[in-house]
């Protein structure tokens, strides 16, 4: 019986945008899969040796607030100075507080399961970065090589 694949293309660079690739590969691959997630445009972000990840409450409506700030504090508020910190910080203390792996942990235990990360070589270029900024084990390729894999993948994910 041939290995089912699952292919993961990883768009965004914050910190609720970085679990799912790495929850949802890492548990395939503990499941038997091949796992490929492919990091573009923002989602760049996710490889860098150095993470500095945040979280905004600005635009994303279905995050929960505490104290149920969503029922009577305005959307617009939360474009005010240091609010995107403030909810970063309670974010992760929250995670913390639940157990929940950091975004570290996760990556690493992704790469120990062979998951194989490709960025986008146009991205890298377009955005000027340096491969010296991401981790080591990460494969540089266009979308013409992801593809390769994503064409005979079983599951196919855009996050």
């Amino acid at each position: 019986m041939e290995q089912k694949k699952l292919a993961i293309i990883a768009t965004k660079g914050t910190l609720d945008w970085a679990y799912p690739p790495f929850i949802l590969g890492s548990t395939a691959a503990a499941l038997g899969y091949d796992v490929e997630i492919f990091f573009t445009f923002y989602g760049l972000q996710l490889l860098k040796k150095k993470l500095d990840l945040k979280v905004t409450p600005l635009g994303n409506p279905g995050m929960p607030m505490p104290l149920g700030m969503d029922k009577w504090f305005p959307v617009l508020g939360t474009a005010l100075p240091g609010m995107e910190a403030a909810m970063t910080m309670m974010m992760k203390k929250k995670m913390a507080d639940k157990g929940v792996a950091s975004i570290e942990e996760l990556r690493e235990l992704s790469l120990e399961a062979d998951i194989r990360f490709v960025a986008c070589q146009m991205t890298v270029d377009l955005f000027d970065m340096d491969h010296s900024q991401f981790i080591d084990g990460v494969e540089y390729a266009g979308a013409a090589r992801f593809f390769e894999f994503a064409g005979g993948a079983d599951i196919c994910m855009y996050m």
